[in-house]
């Protein structure tokens, strides 16, 4: 099966394709440049790199959330015009889980955890048995001091994902960060869970915000100023 995977839920995007668990090829940019630059192009060249054709692609992957809501639109929008053009199946996964797949070798609890502004990040916990990840709770957004009361019971935890450092800071470094080279999300660990993710048609994919975009929060709290 050969799987064509794009990840683009914060300032990195990355595309690849792998084909029966076997990476073919990957593209990863975290050079400034917006995704609706740079996600197509990678698409368009990594396929002519690798010989194929969108034809040859039997599964799309895309990381649904959480992140940056213009980069999750941008990734949402990319998949579904390939899907609906070539009539091929494409399938969600967590952009957390993906953060974690990459660290699952370095410790046995690992707290993938993304940026999210107003004093939270994204966050969900995972525990690593065989080389496999479960889950300890959903994704979520939640305050750095909260988070850290819980990490405290587990002891050694490993931080990844690209809210790692900001973590690690403001914890005092009490938890271990995971290398650089695999604290990200990549498209290549997006291709590895889209092996087993549940496939839906193209129109009922949709992206995973957890909360509210900043506009609307805002203009909730403006009418709960109000009195409305």
């Amino acid at each position: 099966m050969k799987i064509l995977a794009i990840e683009a839920s914060a300032k990195a995007a990355s595309v690849c394709i792998s084909e029966d668990g076997k990476i073919l090829g990957e593209v990863f940019l975290n050079c400034g440049l917006t995704h609706s630059v740079t996600v197509m192009p990678s698409v368009e060249w990594l396929l002519k790199t690798a010989g194929l054709r969108l034809a040859d692609i039997d599964r799309l992957a895309i990381t649904r959330g959480p992140g940056s809501f213009t980069g999750l639109r941008i990734g949402m929008a990319a998949v579904k015009g390939l899907a609906f053009g070539a009539d091929i199946p494409c399938c969600g996964v967590s952009t957390l889980e993906c953060a974690a797949y990459g660290a699952r070798e370095c410790g046995k609890i690992i707290c993938a955890v993304m940026d999210a502004r107003a004093g939270q990040v994204y966050n969900a916990l995972f525990r690593v048995e065989n080389g496999k990840l479960s889950r300890i709770c959903p994704d979520r957004a939640i305050k750095i001091s909260e988070l850290y009361e819980e990490l405290i019971a587990y002891g050694d935890v490993i931080l990844t994902g690209d809210g790692a450092e900001l973590v690690h800071g403001e914890t005092g470094g009490k938890f271990t960060l995971a290398p650089e080279h695999i604290r990200y999300q990549r498209a290549a660990y997006v291709a590895s869970l889209g092996e087993t993710a549940e496939c839906v048609p193209a129109g009922e994919l949709l992206p995973e915000y957890i909360r509210l975009p900043q506009a609307e929060r805002e203009r909730l709290e403006r009418l709960k100023k109000e009195g409305n």
